[in-house]
Protein backbone atom coordinates (compact mmCIF):
# COMPACT_ATOMS: atom_id res chain seq x y z
CA UNK A 1 0.00 0.00 0.00
CA UNK A 2 1.23 3.49 -0.94
CA UNK A 3 1.25 6.07 1.92
CA UNK A 4 2.02 9.99 2.27
CA UNK A 5 2.84 12.12 5.06
CA UNK A 6 1.68 15.70 5.46
CA UNK A 7 1.01 18.23 8.14
CA UNK A 8 2.40 16.10 11.16
CA UNK A 9 0.50 12.44 10.22
CA UNK A 10 0.45 9.48 7.84
CA UNK A 11 -2.64 9.90 5.65
CA UNK A 12 -3.96 8.34 2.55
CA UNK A 13 -1.58 9.34 -0.80
CA UNK A 14 -4.72 10.37 -2.17
CA UNK A 15 -6.04 13.28 0.05
CA UNK A 16 -5.99 16.29 -1.50
CA UNK A 17 -4.19 18.04 1.65
CA UNK A 18 -1.55 20.93 -0.22
CA UNK A 19 -3.04 24.78 0.70
CA UNK A 20 -3.35 27.04 -2.38
CA UNK A 21 -1.10 29.15 -0.84
CA UNK A 22 1.43 26.25 -0.08
CA UNK A 23 4.68 28.47 -1.36
CA UNK A 24 5.85 24.54 -3.34
CA UNK A 25 2.75 24.90 -4.95
CA UNK A 26 3.46 28.77 -5.95
CA UNK A 27 6.80 29.20 -6.14
CA UNK A 28 8.51 25.76 -6.86
CA UNK A 29 10.14 27.00 -3.43
CA UNK A 30 11.50 23.82 -1.64
CA UNK A 31 13.96 20.97 -2.14
CA UNK A 32 13.49 17.04 -2.45
CA UNK A 33 15.08 13.78 -2.77
CA UNK A 34 14.47 10.54 -4.17
CA UNK A 35 16.14 7.32 -1.82
CA UNK A 36 15.43 3.78 -3.27
CA UNK A 37 14.28 1.05 -0.63
CA UNK A 38 15.60 -2.36 -1.38
CA UNK A 39 14.10 -5.19 0.38
CA UNK A 40 12.70 -3.36 2.67
CA UNK A 41 16.06 -1.23 3.57
CA UNK A 42 16.79 2.03 2.30
CA UNK A 43 19.67 2.48 0.70
CA UNK A 44 22.40 5.42 1.09
CA UNK A 45 20.01 7.45 3.26
CA UNK A 46 22.77 9.24 4.92
CA UNK A 47 24.08 10.76 1.66
CA UNK A 48 20.46 11.84 0.47
CA UNK A 49 19.69 13.48 4.03
CA UNK A 50 23.20 15.23 3.39
CA UNK A 51 22.28 16.64 0.32
CA UNK A 52 18.98 17.56 1.01
CA UNK A 53 20.15 19.32 3.95
CA UNK A 54 22.79 20.83 1.61
CA UNK A 55 19.95 22.17 -1.03
CA UNK A 56 18.04 23.37 1.97
CA UNK A 57 20.89 25.20 3.15
CA UNK A 58 21.85 26.81 -0.08
CA UNK A 59 17.98 28.25 -0.37
CA UNK A 60 18.37 29.71 3.10
CA UNK A 61 15.39 27.31 4.53
CA UNK A 62 15.57 25.77 7.86
CA UNK A 63 14.92 22.13 8.31
CA UNK A 64 11.50 21.59 10.24
CA UNK A 65 12.70 18.47 11.74
CA UNK A 66 15.88 16.61 12.35
CA UNK A 67 17.79 14.01 10.67
CA UNK A 68 16.64 11.21 13.43
CA UNK A 69 12.82 12.11 12.98
CA UNK A 70 13.27 11.88 9.26
CA UNK A 71 14.31 8.67 9.48
CA UNK A 72 11.19 7.58 12.05
CA UNK A 73 8.87 9.20 9.88
CA UNK A 74 10.57 6.93 7.17
CA UNK A 75 10.73 4.00 8.93
CA UNK A 76 7.43 3.91 9.94
CA UNK A 77 6.37 4.88 6.57
CA UNK A 78 8.08 1.50 5.37
CA UNK A 79 5.97 -0.20 7.48
CA UNK A 80 3.01 0.76 7.01
CA UNK A 81 3.08 0.73 3.18
CA UNK A 82 4.74 -2.81 3.46
CA UNK A 83 6.47 -2.44 0.22
CA UNK A 84 9.79 -3.82 0.15
CA UNK A 85 10.87 -2.63 -3.32
CA UNK A 86 10.26 0.87 -2.71
CA UNK A 87 11.01 4.75 -3.24
CA UNK A 88 10.90 7.56 -0.33
CA UNK A 89 10.46 10.62 -1.69
CA UNK A 90 10.81 13.58 0.61
CA UNK A 91 9.82 17.03 0.01
CA UNK A 92 10.53 20.13 2.01
CA UNK A 93 9.03 23.64 1.17
CA UNK A 94 8.79 26.82 2.63
CA UNK A 95 5.90 27.16 4.34
CA UNK A 96 1.90 28.59 4.36
CA UNK A 97 1.55 31.91 3.68
CA UNK A 98 -0.40 34.58 1.50
CA UNK A 99 2.23 34.61 -1.45
CA UNK A 100 4.76 36.97 -1.60
CA UNK A 101 8.30 36.90 -3.20
CA UNK A 102 9.91 37.98 0.20
CA UNK A 103 10.47 34.82 2.62
CA UNK A 104 7.42 34.56 5.60
CA UNK A 105 7.81 33.84 8.79
CA UNK A 106 5.93 30.23 8.97
CA UNK A 107 7.51 27.35 9.82
CA UNK A 108 8.78 25.08 6.78
CA UNK A 109 6.75 22.08 5.79
CA UNK A 110 7.51 18.31 5.42
CA UNK A 111 6.38 15.96 2.75
CA UNK A 112 7.01 12.00 2.04
CA UNK A 113 5.41 9.55 0.04
CA UNK A 114 6.04 5.87 0.09
CA UNK A 115 5.88 4.19 -3.47
CA UNK A 116 6.70 1.16 -5.16
CA UNK A 117 9.76 1.21 -7.08
CA UNK A 118 10.07 1.98 -10.99
CA UNK A 119 11.33 -1.93 -12.28
CA UNK A 120 13.36 -2.13 -15.65
CA UNK A 121 13.12 -4.91 -17.58
CA UNK A 122 16.49 -6.93 -17.89
CA UNK A 123 16.27 -6.44 -21.63
CA UNK A 124 16.04 -2.94 -21.41
CA UNK A 125 19.34 -3.15 -19.49
CA UNK A 126 20.81 -5.54 -22.33
CA UNK A 127 19.97 -3.80 -24.92
CA UNK A 128 20.33 -0.41 -23.96
CA UNK A 129 18.17 2.70 -24.44
CA UNK A 130 18.08 5.61 -26.79
CA UNK A 131 18.85 9.39 -26.14
CA UNK A 132 18.70 12.69 -27.61
CA UNK A 133 20.92 15.37 -26.96
CA UNK A 134 19.00 18.69 -25.96
CA UNK A 135 20.11 22.75 -25.29
CA UNK A 136 20.47 22.63 -21.49
CA UNK A 137 18.33 25.46 -20.71
CA UNK A 138 18.00 25.30 -16.68
CA UNK A 139 19.55 27.61 -14.06
CA UNK A 140 22.92 28.52 -13.18
CA UNK A 141 22.38 26.33 -10.00
CA UNK A 142 22.01 22.65 -11.15
CA UNK A 143 23.54 21.42 -7.83
CA UNK A 144 20.77 22.27 -5.84
CA UNK A 145 17.79 19.31 -5.66
CA UNK A 146 14.94 22.03 -5.98
CA UNK A 147 11.17 22.03 -6.71
CA UNK A 148 12.27 23.80 -10.13
CA UNK A 149 12.27 20.94 -12.38
CA UNK A 150 9.88 23.02 -15.45
CA UNK A 151 13.29 22.77 -17.75
CA UNK A 152 13.88 18.96 -16.77
CA UNK A 153 10.05 18.06 -17.48
CA UNK A 154 9.97 19.50 -20.69
CA UNK A 155 13.60 17.90 -22.18
CA UNK A 156 11.98 14.67 -20.97
CA UNK A 157 8.95 15.17 -22.24
CA UNK A 158 10.14 15.96 -25.49
CA UNK A 159 13.09 12.82 -24.91
CA UNK A 160 10.36 10.42 -24.96
CA UNK A 161 7.59 12.28 -27.62
CA UNK A 162 10.58 11.37 -30.42
CA UNK A 163 10.89 7.89 -28.83
CA UNK A 164 13.85 8.26 -26.35
CA UNK A 165 14.07 7.13 -23.15
CA UNK A 166 16.28 10.16 -21.79
CA UNK A 167 17.84 13.79 -22.51
CA UNK A 168 21.38 14.16 -22.14
CA UNK A 169 21.65 18.08 -21.96
CA UNK A 170 24.08 20.20 -24.00
CA UNK A 171 25.43 23.47 -22.80
CA UNK A 172 28.04 25.50 -24.67
CA UNK A 173 28.91 22.31 -26.68
CA UNK A 174 29.68 20.12 -23.66
CA UNK A 175 27.42 17.56 -21.91
CA UNK A 176 26.26 18.14 -18.51
CA UNK A 177 24.09 15.38 -17.41
CA UNK A 178 20.67 14.40 -17.70
CA UNK A 179 17.49 15.82 -17.73
CA UNK A 180 16.92 13.23 -14.40
CA UNK A 181 19.98 11.52 -14.09
CA UNK A 182 24.09 12.18 -14.61
CA UNK A 183 25.94 10.86 -17.40
CA UNK A 184 29.33 8.53 -18.34
CA UNK A 185 31.47 7.75 -20.92
CA UNK A 186 34.07 4.87 -21.16
CA UNK A 187 36.70 5.23 -23.63
CA UNK A 188 39.48 3.29 -23.57
CA UNK A 189 38.92 1.47 -20.55
CA UNK A 190 38.92 4.45 -19.05
CA UNK A 191 35.15 6.27 -17.03
CA UNK A 192 34.58 9.87 -17.74
CA UNK A 193 31.95 11.71 -16.37
CA UNK A 194 30.89 15.78 -16.03
CA UNK A 195 32.50 17.18 -13.24
CA UNK A 196 30.48 18.21 -10.02
CA UNK A 197 30.61 21.39 -10.14
CA UNK A 198 27.75 24.14 -10.13
CA UNK A 199 26.35 23.01 -13.47
CA UNK A 200 25.03 19.10 -12.60
CA UNK A 201 23.31 17.54 -9.66
CA UNK A 202 25.88 15.61 -7.58
CA UNK A 203 24.00 12.29 -7.47
CA UNK A 204 24.49 9.85 -5.26
CA UNK A 205 24.32 6.71 -7.17
CA UNK A 206 27.02 8.85 -9.67
CA UNK A 207 29.51 8.96 -6.37
CA UNK A 208 28.52 5.23 -5.56
CA UNK A 209 29.41 4.23 -9.43
CA UNK A 210 32.60 5.80 -9.37
CA UNK A 211 33.72 4.65 -5.65
CA UNK A 212 32.79 1.29 -7.55
CA UNK A 213 34.87 1.63 -10.15
CA UNK A 214 38.14 2.70 -8.17
CA UNK A 215 37.97 -0.15 -6.38
CA UNK A 216 37.65 -2.04 -9.67
CA UNK A 217 40.92 -0.65 -10.82
CA UNK A 218 38.79 1.05 -13.52
CA UNK A 219 40.49 4.78 -13.91
CA UNK A 220 38.30 7.73 -13.62
CA UNK A 221 38.50 11.03 -14.89
CA UNK A 222 36.27 14.01 -14.74
CA UNK A 223 36.28 16.33 -17.33
CA UNK A 224 34.11 18.55 -19.43
CA UNK A 225 33.18 16.16 -22.82
CA UNK A 226 32.09 17.69 -25.62
CA UNK A 227 29.49 16.17 -27.99
CA UNK A 228 31.98 14.33 -30.56
CA UNK A 229 33.92 12.79 -27.53
CA UNK A 230 30.29 11.80 -25.62
CA UNK A 231 29.30 10.21 -29.23
CA UNK A 232 32.20 8.67 -30.20
CA UNK A 233 32.58 6.58 -26.82
CA UNK A 234 33.23 2.90 -26.40
CA UNK A 235 30.27 2.60 -23.82
CA UNK A 236 28.22 5.71 -22.34
CA UNK A 237 25.16 5.09 -19.70
CA UNK A 238 23.32 7.58 -17.31
CA UNK A 239 22.56 6.93 -13.67
CA UNK A 240 19.71 7.45 -10.89
CA UNK A 241 18.58 6.56 -7.99
CA UNK A 242 15.26 5.43 -9.82
CA UNK A 243 17.07 3.68 -13.11
CA UNK A 244 20.49 2.33 -11.10
CA UNK A 245 23.17 2.26 -14.47
CA UNK A 246 21.05 2.31 -17.90
CA UNK A 247 23.10 1.81 -20.93
CA UNK A 248 22.72 3.94 -23.72
CA UNK A 249 22.49 2.02 -27.25
CA UNK A 250 21.90 5.55 -29.50
CA UNK A 251 22.35 8.80 -29.02
CA UNK A 252 20.06 10.38 -32.06
CA UNK A 253 21.17 8.82 -34.79
CA UNK A 254 24.59 7.45 -33.69
CA UNK A 255 24.47 3.97 -32.77
CA UNK A 256 27.41 2.96 -30.01
CA UNK A 257 29.12 -0.28 -29.66
CA UNK A 258 26.71 -3.21 -28.38
CA UNK A 259 29.89 -4.85 -26.26
CA UNK A 260 29.25 -3.35 -22.59
CA UNK A 261 31.95 -5.07 -20.79
CA UNK A 262 32.87 -2.10 -18.34
CA UNK A 263 29.05 -1.01 -17.88
CA UNK A 264 28.01 -4.15 -16.95
CA UNK A 265 30.62 -4.76 -14.60
CA UNK A 266 30.24 -1.35 -12.87
CA UNK A 267 26.39 -2.22 -12.65
CA UNK A 268 26.95 -5.60 -11.13
CA UNK A 269 29.41 -4.18 -8.35
CA UNK A 270 26.63 -1.16 -7.79
CA UNK A 271 24.01 -4.14 -7.17
CA UNK A 272 26.26 -5.51 -4.71
CA UNK A 273 26.62 -2.24 -2.58
CA UNK A 274 22.60 -2.66 -2.53
CA UNK A 275 22.53 -6.29 -2.05
CA UNK A 276 24.87 -5.98 1.09
CA UNK A 277 22.67 -3.25 3.14
CA UNK A 278 19.48 -5.53 2.16
CA UNK A 279 21.17 -9.00 3.78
Amino acid sequence: MEVAYYGGAFIDIHEKVIPIQERGHQFGDGVYEVIRVYDGHPFMMEEHLDRLEMSANEILLKMPLTRTEIKEIAAEGLQRAGIKEAEIYIQVTRGIAARNHLFPDVPAQFAMTIRQAKQFSPEKRQHGVSVTLLEDERWANCFIKSLNLLPNVIAKQKAVTNGHEEAVLVRQGFVTEGSSSNVFAIKDGILYTTPATKRILHGITRSAVIACAEKLGIPVVEKEMDVDFFTSADEAFFTSTSVEIMPIAKVDEKVLPADRPITNKLHKAYQALYQAVAQ
